[in-house]
């Protein structure tokens, strides 16, 4: 039995099927397995897994996986190992991605420390605008993740639109400055909190304490 891969095949031997059992996967049902995990590249993380004994060999055979369609690091390496069962222990390599978030890339994948720091990635693109958690991962190292939603300000058309609201919030100038409020200078205001209190990436301001 062969199970067509994105390039190349699996080509089910008794030692092949051996090796997908010890992994937890059913040789019979194995090509379904495939098709759940196979990427469509169409916007989720993915990442082209091969291997280097194959690549050392002149050989591209692999799959594109969807990271969204496993739980942890340990069922996609699994997985991984699984579509490369005709090496006996194969050395995983992530040949390309796409959509990772920057300061990570696929080889990263295999480590369940990395792992975690693509979940909380995702995990915060479900819930904010993923333009902003990109802004923010660009600003701060990804291993900041945790600090997003206290750092996050919102977005804003400029540095100086976002020091008049900030303004707004804080303060009352039309009681505490009367008409003088009209001449309060929001661009120099603008300059001094950018100076080293807040960043701005994009449209999007963070706060860099």
């Amino acid at each position: 039995m062969k199970i067509k891969l994105q390039f190349g095949e699996l080509t089910v031997t008794p030692s092949v099927e051996k090796r997908l059992e010890e992994l937890g996967f059913c040789p019979d049902s194995f090509a379904d397995d495939i098709l759940d995990h196979k990427s469509d590249c169409d916007g989720n993380p993915s990442v082209y897994v091969g291997t280097y004994g194959k690549y050392n060999d002149g050989s591209l055979c692999g799959l594109w996986l969807d990271l969204t369609t496993f739980d942890d690091c340990e069922d996609f390496v699994n997985f991984c190992k699984a579509i490369h069962a005709d090496e006996e222990d194969p050395e995983l390599d992530a040949q390309d991605w796409e959509c990772l978030p920057p300061g990570l890339d696929g080889d990263e994948l295999f480590l369940s420390d990395k792992w975690e720091v693509l979940k909380e990635y995702l995990e915060l693109c479900d819930r904010y605008d993923s333009d902003a958690v990109d802004a923010y991962v660009s600003c701060f190292d990804i291993n900041c993740l945790d600090r997003f939603e206290e750092r996050y300000q919102g977005e804003y058309d400029s540095e100086e639109d976002f020091a008049e609201y900030l303004v707004n919030e804080l303060y009352d100038l039309d009681r505490t400055m009367g008409n003088l409020s009209y001449y309060f200078d929001y661009g120099k205001y603008a300059r001094e909190l950018f100076m080293s209190d807040y960043t701005m990436e994009d449209k999007y301001v963070f706060l860099n304490d």
